[in-house]
């Protein structure tokens, strides 16, 4: 309680010892809280707003990018996976606002919102890459994963354990005020840093269950889910160097320098930084992937066609010379017409004879639709054909004498 009032009272000396001018790159309009958000002499807070503002117009064109390329995916898996993906952009485009509030002096509504918000987005981020890795290891051990609304209602659950315990805390801690009913001025911006990563401890066991998650599906045997696996472990520890950093600086390095005054910086450097991770390291690579094929799709055969890939010309030098089994039928070869071999006038339609159904077994022509396959053939070839004995008999299993030849009148 003491340390709360000791804070709010150096608050208010450095706010009444502050300058009265301007800085450098602000106007005389603009309010103190707003001085780092056009100040020159200090850039780091115009520097960031420049970086995060960037981040905003990047989350939302890859989000426009991502809902455009829905109709052009055809791997449903992959398709499963866009809900996801757009609730990460959604949370990070919140990400780059929150830095604003931490370039921004300190007051009720901006220490209320750095506190409730910072949990929440990041939480967000994190419970989705969380039910990622989990399709993923899913997807490895039982060949499929779990559905697309399963998947948004696991990371809805885990993001709503984040709100519930940041609304709880603001609650206590603000709403309620402290015991004794002693009244502090602006008590949200009155918690002392530990308390602040205190609160945090459930953000930091969902980042170590994405490291730890992503690790099975890096022996997955296709590639492109090896990859998907790869983007969330890099993403997870990109994000875990990134925690550690600006906790320890949080906590002990601006004391140990001597400049408490560098905790904003911190604090907004880190959400900005990490909101790019997000973004390079996971959407950017998942949306140039959501237009791949599904791995898991079988590849059709040959065996599969009625009709083969090669085209077929109807000739009888070319068809003595196929195998039997590349024909579209057997043919009699006692009851063909003798006829010499010649090179057709005008090319034969391969699917001349298809009727429209699949046979079922070899076809076996009888004698009288092979001979008046010959002569329709003869007609269109404009062959004259050779003299027969007129003495054929239909009903013999075997071909009759062949006469002399002779011409016609």
């Amino acid at each position: 309680m003491q340390s709360c009032k000791r804070g709010w009272t150096k608050r208010q000396s450095e706010q009444a010892m502050g300058p009265t001018s301007a800085p450098k790159g602000c106007g005389s309009s603009i309010g103190s809280i707003y001085y780092n958000l056009c100040d020159l002499t200090a850039l780091w807070g115009v520097v960031v707003e420049a970086v995060a503002a960037a981040g905003v117009v990047t989350s939302f064109v890859l989000l426009v990018i991502l809902m455009a390329s829905l109709p052009f995916v055809t791997d449903k898996k992959r398709k499963g996976m866009v809900a996801l993906q757009a609730s990460i952009l959604v949370f990070t485009l919140g990400l780059f606002g929150l830095t604003f509030a931490f370039i921004v002096g300190r007051y009720s509504t901006s220490c209320s919102a750095r506190r409730f918000l910072f949990g929440v987005l990041f939480s967000g981020c994190l419970a989705c890459l969380v039910m990622h890795g989990l399709w993923l290891a899913l997807l490895q051990r039982r060949g499929r994963g779990p559905r697309s609304w399963m998947l948004c209602l696991g990371a809805l659950g885990l993001w709503m354990v984040e709100v519930i315990i940041n609304t709880e805390w603001l609650v206590i801690t603000v709403v309620r005020g402290p015991p004794g009913g002693v009244i502090i001025p602006d008590l949200s911006c009155s918690i002392a840093n530990q308390d602040f990563v205190m609160a945090l401890i459930y953000v930091m066991v969902l980042l170590l269950t994405v490291v730890l998650m992503a690790m099975p599906s890096l022996t997955h045997k296709h590639k492109q889910w090896r990859r998907d696996g790869a983007f969330i472990l890099v993403t997870g520890l990109f994000t875990l160097a990134i925690w550690v950093a600006w906790i320890f600086m949080y906590i002990h390095g601006n004391r140990w320098v001597g400049n408490p005054g560098w905790d904003d910086p911190t604090l907004a450097i880190a959400v900005v930084s990490n909101a790019w991770v997000f973004l390079f390291l996971y959407a950017i690579p998942e949306i140039c992937l959501l237009t791949q094929e599904d791995p898991d799709q079988e590849q059709p055969i040959d065996g599969d066609h009625v009709y083969p890939a090669r085209g077929i010309i109807y000739d009888n030098n070319l068809k003595e010379l196929e195998p039997p089994h590349q024909n579209a039928y057997m043919e009699n070869r006692a009851f063909t017409m003798d006829e010499p071999p010649t090179v057709p006038t005008k090319p034969v339609s391969p699917y001349g004879a298809y009727n429209g159904q699949l046979r079922s077994c070899v076809y076996q022509p009888t004698e009288i639709a092979l001979i008046a396959k010959g002569m329709t053939k003869m007609d269109q070839d404009a062959m004259m054909p050779r003299a027969r004995d007129p003495s054929l008999n239909p009903g013999s299993g075997s071909s009759p004498p062949r006469s002399a030849e002779s011409s016609w009148p």
